[in-house]
């Protein structure tokens, strides 16, 4: 078994390093987070997290340690800003699988392995350089702590010192405020809201569950405060004000950009985590529980997997819909559902391969859903080849229809990953009917895995072209130069991080839109706007087109 560990670092290595820097890093949020990252590097100050030199009070520090720290070492790039969650990834699988062994087998710990590399979110957000993988991470190993130690508490008051009782409370106390560092206190409230429905689940009868979930909740909150007090000592109240108010502001108002329908989630878990968002739909609901009783005289396996389905259950149910309510609706915020979806497909397999249940209700999804991602992906390269017919759909957005017209280069084996997850889907639904559960698992999942890994490698940097390409060779073509460059009409972070800015010292207002585009300047100016956006900017003082170039245009305004 010990070997299992070696084979799933490997496999690891092999999925989430390669090509890890080969894509630029797309705007909002992957460049938000490196920039940030590199501005830690290049002020040294890594306790109040910046963004353009100016306060950035949306997130606490510590996924930006990460990237930092990556950076000191690697340099500036994508791919350190990206290893982070490459080895959250490796961390993740070697976790999923101790834990598998623990409540089932060495088989079960294999199937959920591979249900998360399988499935194509899971897998594509260990390549990705967005804080939520090492924040799920936190909040699950946070959550699996309380879980272990009302499992073990039991057994051990009697005979064991405190630290044995309660290590696993604390262990998961401090995972869970490390979630609150990661991302903010969204952690503690979603942990808060899962301790308190399995209580209710269980009509307030659990011994001393309040008392445990008070010291739990408690050692969270002194784990995440370690970081906002020395913020407070340091600056005052004004940044942890801020940052508060952002967090309130985002549930009650939707993000620029980010909004949505309530059933937005279901549909981005169904299609982003298939296929093992399909073998799940049996087990989100309905199984038999555990009493506190049976725990104290009983150490059955059976006793424990029953529990923490049930823990996994109203995990998945509490983040679809609470952030189902969220005004701001943002693929990654229901993310979190990943491990309890993967573990819950998990159990229809393994008691599929134990215990010969095969339920066939929602399983005639699997073909469904299959061939439609997969048709669409190999439609790509014929619609990347024939703009003419996307060129009437987006006939009303110049935007687009400018973004249609870089040259990119598409060919036959671009359908390659498409073509795989129709086939792969095809197969595992047949033998699944088939009752052959070992052949449906290693379909669904292994052609999953090679889907995403291939779409990865020849769709995605192709879609990058289309949407930022143009103004990310202008941003790297300042690097180095003396320079001021401004955007006009549309929020990016691209400029920052790619033209390498740096501090302009204390008089702030020199870069602001009055003072380049009105103002005497001392350097030149650039400008980079759309051709939606345009607005005024022909007409400002000694400016000028230099070009454009799919969609976005570009400006020079002299000393």
């Amino acid at each position: 078994m010990r070997r299992d560990y070696w084979y799933i670092i490997g496999l690891s290595l092999i999925l989430f390093i390669p090509l890890l820097g080969e894509v630029h890093l797309f705007d909002w949020d992957e460049i938000n987070f490196a920039e940030c990252a590199r501005e830690m590097l290049m002020t040294g100050d890594w306790m109040r997290p910046q963004i353009d030199f100016e306060p950035f009070w949306e997130k606490p520090p510590l996924f930006l340690w990460m990237q930092a720290i990556s950076m000191h070492i690697f340099g500036v790039n994508e791919f350190a800003a990206r290893l982070p969650n490459a080895i959250c990834g490796m961390a993740t699988l070697v976790i999923i699988y101790k834990i598998g062994v623990r409540l089932y087998d060495r088989s079960f710990a294999w199937i959920w392995v591979l249900a998360w590399i399988g499935s194509i979110l899971p897998h594509l957000y260990f390549k990705s350089g967005i804080i939520d993988p090492w924040f799920n991470l936190f909040i699950f190993l946070g959550l699996y702590g309380f879980i272990e130690f009302r499992w073990r508490f039991f057994k051990l008051r009697e005979k064991s010192s405190k630290w044995l009782q309660y290590r696993h409370l604390i262990i998961g106390g401090i995972l869970l405020g490390l979630a609150v560092l990661t991302k903010g206190p969204v952690a503690l409230l979603i942990a808060i809201l899962v301790l308190g429905i399995y209580w209710m689940a269980h009509r307030f009868k659990k011994k001393c569950y309040l008392k445990d979930t008070i010291l739990f909740g408690s050692i969270a909150l002194l784990s995440a405060s370690i970081w906002f007090m020395v913020e407070w000592w340091q600056h005052g109240s004004w940044f942890i004000t801020e940052f508060v108010k952002y967090q309130i502001r985002l549930f009650q108002i939707k993000d620029a950009g980010h909004g949505g329908f309530f059933g937005y989630h279901v549909v981005v878990l169904l299609l982003g985590c298939f296929p093992a968002s399909i073998f799940a739909l049996p087990n989100l609901w309905g199984d038999g529980q555990c009493q506190d009783e049976v725990l104290e005289c009983d150490t059955m396996d059976c006793c424990r997997r029953s529990d923490f389905s049930t823990w996994m259950q109203i995990l998945f149910w509490t983040v679809l819909i609470l952030f189902s309510v969220v005004s701001t609706k943002i693929v990654h915020y229901s993310s979190l559902c990943y491990f309890p979806l993967t573990f819950l497909a998990s159990v229809t397999l393994w008691r599929a391969s134990t215990w010969h249940e095969f339920p066939k209700r929602f399983i005639h999804l699997l073909p469904v859903i299959g061939a439609l991602l997969g048709i669409v992906t190999m439609l790509l390269p014929y619609l990347g080849t024939n703009i003419d017919l996307l060129q009437g759909l987006l006939s009303k957005d110049k935007f687009a229809l400018a973004n249609l017209e870089v040259e990119v280069q598409w060919t036959w084996f671009h359908s390659l990953p498409g073509l795989i997850l129709f086939i792969s889907s095809i197969f595992a639904y047949r033998f699944w009917l088939k009752e052959k559960i070992w052949y449906s698992i290693q379909s669904a999942f292994v052609g999953g895995t090679i889907f995403t890994a291939l779409t990865l490698m020849f769709v995605a940097e192709n879609i990058e072209a289309y949407s930022q390409r143009a103004a990310i060779e202008f941003y790297k073509s300042k690097c180095g130069e003396d320079c001021f460059i401004k955007t006009i009409g549309f929020k990016s972070f691209a400029h920052l991080f790619y033209a390498c800015k740096k501090p302009v010292g204390d008089n702030k207002k020199i870069d602001d839109y009055e003072s380049l585009s009105r103002g005497k300047l001392t350097k030149t100016v650039y400008f980079v706007t759309k051709v939606t956006t345009i607005g005024e900017t022909p007409q400002l003082p000694n400016c000028h087109e230099i070009y454009r170039k799919n969609g976005f245009v570009f400006f020079e305004r002299k000393p």
